[in-house]
């Protein structure tokens, strides 16, 4: 149940690199935007004293505008940066900014090439970057029509500013609310038809932006899906199948009956829920359960059965992803290695839940969701319903990272909801959101090289084996053995190698798997900048001046590697047990370089700091590339030495954060983000750190110990003797 998702479209004309495009961003994901053009002209009011001319801005006649966001808020600062773009069209400061969710609607907020309306894999002010700037710019040019139209007046005699428009001439000034009526009565320009601001011209764009949420999650009013509150509602606690694919043998429910607040039991075929008057009995009335599971058949699987399985496939056939020249027949000196990552938790602050009312034709949810139309479908596919008859109410997201992409939450929520009168909210408690997550799953990979006398390399070739979430997820963009997504990062290295080979090889375990903050960049870099580290000590080279010299014809690679490296102080010597690594990236649009100081005692690493310089294009709002930098890398950190799910009898062991550690505060380096200044349209900033922080920070322990990490996460087995 966990992998089922609704039906997608068929998409069997989508261009594979356009769709590829999309659908690699899903995770931690993937909207692309919203075309204005068919937007933008069905209606341009909303009610006579309120101006609506596009899907996601309305102006009252209090002179508020309210921007209705196709994306959601998870932390990552978009209900902050995309009013930004609107607001420097429209002319308003943000503090005249009001924003609210948009409803679930594929044609209003969807990605135009998929029809799908989802947020996720660093894509939000990518896709934002034009289509919110021209909403914005819409309004405008309407509102100073507006004017020019009662004062009769010349259109360049007129400006917009402050939320006002004012006649130069007379200095005559009208404010947008005042203007609201006579602009809905006037037809929307196509986006073709609407001047953008120049770059020079900016006063918000590029410079520190207040988060607009910050009040609201201060003052508690933020609401998340843990929050919904619906009258006459009941709430569930539940247990699933502790095993994968396992099923509920039997189960005597009389103690739980007897629970004060406990109404009712329902069994479905893999899960058991005790609905009650509140969360404490629920809770107590599960635990009162006499449950009897049959584990099914992966009851006997294990790590290290995983493992096996998934280096026994990297020697399977494999498709061919990348070609350059015939690396086969290169010659040189041959270096390999092998490189193996775990299974991974999401561990998102707020636990799953999904707050349901079936009623007789219809079905409402409340939750907080990265993918609200298929969160719809998925309670559409359940109740026997068609789609337009499930209301979805988001929320605020306590924590996404691509959990909160796939919508086995919904299902399940809706098939207890079933039966139960009333509404229902089932929250997952902290052990089955652990062990009943949808994983990044595990990879092994051989990469080797062929380099000439100076240690230079001529040759390059990485198999890459694991799953394919996009296969599950996107079908159509799995193609010919493999999608763009599971190879990101290897596929295009920024560097020049004389010839090149790419493979992957598509390995799918008993557990399920899914997006994970970095999606593929996050395990694929870990190689690549691992083993280019690798070559550089081969070759008695400096890591920085080696990749220097593959990066010629990538100046916008070398500026940030460059960058970095200067304000890290590289080549500085450091105190014996400490040392300095490096990793450089291009993925999800951004040229990104880190360089990680760490300490290792005792087989214990402490990172002590980490230098970032980032080249993400336009800057929009420079507060927020340091905040997601920052939490990315941090997350990164929290995954490099303790994250690993493992697997016994058919079960994950892990439960809670007892065993699943992440980085506590005292824990934190100190974190430098050095951002440099472009007009390249921007590039995503939500999942570089993480990515980049595996490979800085595994060759940082090499700098320091002159042991190499080739396994994933850190454990001082691997440092003994450092």
């Amino acid at each position: 149940m966990r992998n089922d998702l609704p039906n997608l479209p068929n998409l069997p004309n989508l261009p594979r690199r356009a769709f590829l495009m999309a659908a690699a961003a899903a995770g931690g994901g993937l909207l692309l935007g919203v075309a204005l053009d068919g937007v933008s002209r069905p209606a341009a009011a909303a009610t006579a004293r309120t101006f609506e001319p596009n899907a996601f801005v309305l102006i009252g006649a209090d002179g508020l505008v309210t921007i209705t966001m196709p994306y959601i808020e998870m932390g990552q600062g978009t209900y902050t940066s995309i009013p930004m773009l609107v607001a420097e069209e429209l002319e308003v400061g943000l503090g005249q900014v009001r924003v609210r969710h948009a409803g679930a609607d594929d044609k209003l907020y969807g990605n135009p090439l998929l029809g799908l309306q989802i947020t996720g894999g660093s894509t939000s002010m990518r896709a934002a970057w034009l289509p919110m700037r021209q909403a914005g710019a819409t309004a405008r040019v309407m509102l100073v029509q507006a004017a020019v139209n009662q004062w009769k007046a010349s259109p360049g005699e007129c400006q917009a500013r402050n939320g006002e428009v004012v006649h130069r001439p007379s200095g005559r000034r009208l404010k947008y609310g005042a203007l609201a009526t006579q602009a809905a009565a006037l037809p929307v320009p196509a986006p073709a038809e609407v001047k953008l601001k120049e770059p020079a011209d900016f006063i918000l764009i590029g410079k520190p932006g207040k988060r607009l949420d910050t009040p609201l999650k201060v003052n508690g009013s933020a609401r998340y899906g843990i929050d919904a509150m619906v009258s006459g509602m009941k709430f569930a606690a539940l247990a699933q199948s502790p095993a994968f694919g396992g099923s509920l043998k039997s189960v005597d429910e009389r103690k739980a009956l007897a629970v004060k607040g406990v109404r009712q039991v329902v069994k479905l075929d893999d899960c058991v829920a005790v609905i009650a008057d509140h969360t404490g009995a629920a809770r107590k009335g599960l635990a009162a359960l006499e449950i009897a599971w049959d584990d099914g058949p992966n009851a006997a699987v294990d790590s290290a059965a995983l493992s096996s399985a998934l280096a026994s496939a990297s020697e399977g056939p494999a498709a061919k992803v990348r070609q350059e020249g015939e690396p086969a027949k290169a010659g040189g000196k041959r270096i390999a290695a092998v490189y193996e990552q775990p299974y991974l938790i999401h561990a998102t602050m707020e636990p799953l839940n999904c707050t349901v009312h079936v009623k007789d034709g219809s079905c409402e949810l409340w939750l907080g969701t990265q993918v609200m139309t298929l969160s719809r479908a998925a309670a559409a596919k359940v109740v026997g319903l068609e789609p337009d008859k499930v209301t979805v109410h988001n929320h605020y997201l306590g924590g996404g990272f691509g959990r909160r992409l796939e919508v086995d939450m919904v299902t399940r929520a809706v098939q207890i909801a079933r039966h139960v009168k009333g509404p229902v909210k089932v929250t997952w408690s902290r052990e089955e959101d652990t062990q009943h997550d949808i994983y990044r799953g595990g990879f092994h990979d051989r990469i080797e090289a062929r380099v000439d006398g100076e240690g230079m390399p001529l040759a390059w070739t990485h198999r890459i084996t694991g799953p394919s979430t996009i296969k599950r997820f996107f079908p159509a963009g799995y193609v010919n053995g493999f999608d763009e997504e599971v190879v990101e990062g290897a596929m295009h290295p920024p560097y020049a190698f004389p010839s090149l080979l790419v493979e992957y090889v598509n390995h799918e375990p008993p557990v399920p798997t899914g997006f994970w903050r970095g999606v593929g960049p996050a395990h694929n870099l870990f190689v690549v900048e691992s083993f280019i580290d690798e070559l550089a000590a081969a070759a008695g080279k400096d890591p920085v001046a080696y990749r220097s010299a593959l990066l010629k014809d990538n100046p916008r690679a070398l500026a940030v590697l460059r960058l970095a490296a200067d304000k890290a102080g590289w080549g500085k010597p450091l105190p014996a047990g400490q040392g300095r690594g490096v990793s450089l990236q291009h993925v999800f649009g951004t040229y990104l370089a880190l360089v990680t100081d760490v300490a290792v005692k005792d087989g214990e690493v402490t990172v002590r700091r980490v230098v970032a310089a980032v080249d993400t294009g336009v800057a929009i709002n420079p507060d927020t590339i340091r905040a997601q930098l920052e939490s990315g890398i941090n997350f990164g950190i929290s995954a490099a030495l303790w994250g690993k799910a493992t697997v016994a009898g058919g079960r994950i062991q892990q439960s809670n954060f007892h065993d699943v550690r992440v980085m506590r505060i005292n824990e934190a380096p100190v974190i430098e983000t050095h951002i440099v200044a472009s007009r390249e349209a921007p590039g995503g900033i939500g999942e570089p750190g993480t990515a980049a922080l595996f490979p800085s920070l595994a060759n940082a322990v090499f700098a320091a110990t002159g042991k190499r990490v080739r396994a994933l996460p850190i454990e001082p087995e691997q440092l003994q003797g450092a």
